[in-house]
């Protein structure tokens, strides 16, 4: 039957060639050579056809090109017309940093979404991953390696997980988190991880696969993005026995507490940041303490202050080291308050 396409009208040469391509149902593109276009009028082409496509294309060419080319060409157009460009989200609860949730959106929603995450109390990092075109009904499968892994029920650990691609909705995934080894990456304050994303398209999915696939089949597939990971540290209480506390004969640490959690009161009332003392303090536990402590900077400079004082040498002089900070910053007022209560032993 006669079938017609408009095509550009200015601009047009005579020697110009085109190009039909097409491909019936659920078979790959082909040039099909042996169909002659004429260039009709009003911008359109015409050509003759004895079989039905359920895609085509005409393509015009100012010079030749092998059949190759164009079929990739073909492939990739037909691949950018239905996919949709998509994000991978992988955030925390703020107040519980073992929580996390995973969401997969269409990248033009993702601002949209990440205000809705932040109302909900998810907060990076990570961010967000590089945007990748999926179809309908395309899976991500993900599982966790290094240090971390997680879990849906807070038992089952280990596990791939997956979500399925659909425009019209919002696949996500609540897991808990936890460390594989708590005495792993003893340098660091937290255990470190990596979520690594597998894409599945649909002609890899069987129609009896109900489950992810197990591990060892990713192996020979390269993964779609990695976001890292990590978790803080828990602090542990060691009960020891009566006869091995310590007990000190003097208020003199009490004081030295007392005097800290002063000092980080009048910081945060000025909104002085430690930052600004330059303590040497590492960069790593700035970003434990403000994931401990997100919306309290009374306790984020406290926490600070009894880590750098936890540096330091028995023999050091605290109090005037601590002065000698505050004076360089421009505090000289906070360094001769720290030092008359120092030295009289005031308690606040």
């Amino acid at each position: 039957r006669a079938m017609s396409a408009p095509l550009k009208k200015n601009g047009e040469k005579l020697s110009d060639t085109f190009k039909l391509l097409g491909h019936r149902n659920k078979e790959d593109w082909k040039v099909f050579d042996n169909v002659i276009i004429q260039n009709a009028q009003n911008g359109l082409v015409s050509f003759e056809l004895n079989e039905h496509l359920e895609s085509f294309v005409v393509v015009r060419l100012s010079f030749l090109l092998e059949n190759v080319y164009l079929l990739l060409f073909a492939q990739a157009l037909e691949e950018a017309v239905c996919s949709t460009m998509s994000n991978v989200i992988l955030y925390r609860k703020r107040e519980n940093p073992y929580k996390i949730i995973v969401l997969l959106t269409a990248s033009k929603e993702l601002t949209w979404e990440l205000q809705n995450l932040h109302k909900e109390g998810y907060f990076g990092p990570p961010e967000p991953t590089q945007q990748f075109p999926l179809r309908e009904g395309e899976q991500i499968h993900f599982q966790f390696r290094g240090n971390i892994f997680a879990s849906e029920n807070g038992k089952d650990f280990g596990k791939t997980y997956r979500l399925i691609f659909h425009s019209q909705r919002k696949p996500r995934l609540e897991l808990q988190i936890k460390e594989v080894d708590e005495f792993g990456n003893h340098s660091s304050p937290h255990y470190k991880g990596t979520a690594v994303f597998y894409k599945i398209t649909r002609g890899m999915i069987t129609k009896e696969w109900k489950q992810p696939l197990p591990h060892g089949n990713y192996q020979c597939q390269s993964p779609l993005c990695k976001l890292p990971l990590t978790l803080p540290k828990r602090e542990k209480l060691i009960n020891r026995p009566q006869s091995t506390k310590r007990i000190f004969c003097d208020s003199s640490e009490a004081l030295w507490d007392n005097l800290l959690y002063w000092l980080a009161e009048e910081l945060a009332e000025d909104n002085t940041s430690l930052n600004a003392l330059r303590l040497p303090i590492h960069r790593s536990m700035l970003q434990l303490v403000r994931l401990k402590c997100p919306d309290n900077s009374i306790h984020q400079n406290y926490e600070l202050l009894c880590c750098w004082q936890k540096t330091l040498p028995r023999s050091a002089d605290k109090q005037q080291l601590l002065s000698r900070y505050l004076q360089k910053s421009g505090r000289r007022d906070l360094s001769e308050e720290l030092r008359f209560k120092w030295q009289n032993k005031v308690f606040t």
